[in-house]
């Protein structure tokens, strides 16, 4: 075996190993501190892009599922106002039904029609005044659900109609005369209008659905794909542990080998001596 004091290659080969040691060590501490696996792109680049991916993917399905939960909030303000005016069309179907009848008098059936065409009224008060996030509900537009993960998109429409007397065939109604014909053929009009609301509950009934059904379908998608996320990203807390106790150890032999090999150039002096 020869001696040599130009380069001491045992302790360069110790110095590397001890630099590869300790950089796996700070890699495993990051991991255990932040919880993740990949903490800069150097960790993993592919899986890191995936990863962001994949949360961009979920940012916008959680923002799809507000944006149908929005949906059928404005369908809900919808149904709850139509709600309310068949309470009234049906407080209307009294009053015309009590003045269609002859033993009620002109003056007695101008009362009711007073009372009757306050609920024309309100009515169109209902259909004018009735709004969502600022928003008109009833109105002739169509309104469009937007759904996106960020790669495809889809719309859900949907059309509440405008609310207003002459919207359900009531206006110029009257319930006055002197043998009750004009309050016969208002109640018909009455039930005709009952009927009509009936049937855009209806529709608006299957609009909600349908909104709560794609959110149901979304909200998979986001419980999934949050899964393929987390394993990509997580860190295996118990791998990483025994790395911990592995590389700490590989850290303290490296110094004590690192600290040998330095002190085999002192034993070159005893040869002076």
């Amino acid at each position: 075996m020869s001696f040599g004091i130009l380069n001491n290659i045992p302790a360069l080969e110790a110095e590397n190993a001890l630099n590869t040691t300790q950089s796996s060590l700070n890699t495993t501490l990051q991991q255990l501190s932040t919880g993740q696996r990949i903490n800069s792109g150097s960790d993993d680049p592919a899986g890191l892009a995936i990863a962001n991916g994949l949360s961009a993917n979920i940012a916008a399905l959680n923002q799809s599922i507000q944006n149908a939960n929005d949906g059928v909030g404005s369908l809900q303000v919808a149904d709850g106002a139509l709600s309310q005016v068949t309470s009234l069309l049906n407080t209307a179907v009294s009053i015309a039904t009590e003045a269609s009848t002859g033993t009620v008098s002109s003056s007695q059936r101008s009362t009711l029609d007073a009372e009757y065409q306050q609920i024309l009224a309100e009515i169109n008060r209902i259909g004018t005044t009735t709004t969502y996030n600022g928003t008109s509900v009833f109105s002739a537009s169509t309104t469009s659900i937007f759904l996106t993960d960020a790669n495809a998109s889809s719309t859900i429409a949907s059309s509440v109609g405008v609310l207003s007397d002459t919207a359900l065939a009531l206006n110029g109604t009257v319930l006055t005369g002197t043998d009750g014909t004009s309050a016969q053929a208002a109640l018909t009009k009455i039930d005709a209008a009952i009927q009509t609301v009936a049937n855009d509950r209806g529709t608006i009934g299957a609009a909600v659905n349908r909104l709560q059904d794609a959110s149901a379908v979304i909200s998979t998608q986001v419980q999934n794909l949050t899964a393929a996320e987390n394993n990509i990203l997580a860190a295996d807390i118990p791998t990483a542990i025994s790395n911990l106790s592995r590389e700490s150890v590989l850290s303290q032999t490296g110094l004590s080998a690192l600290a040998q090999a330095n002190s085999q150039e002192a034993s070159i002096l005893k040869l002076l001596q």
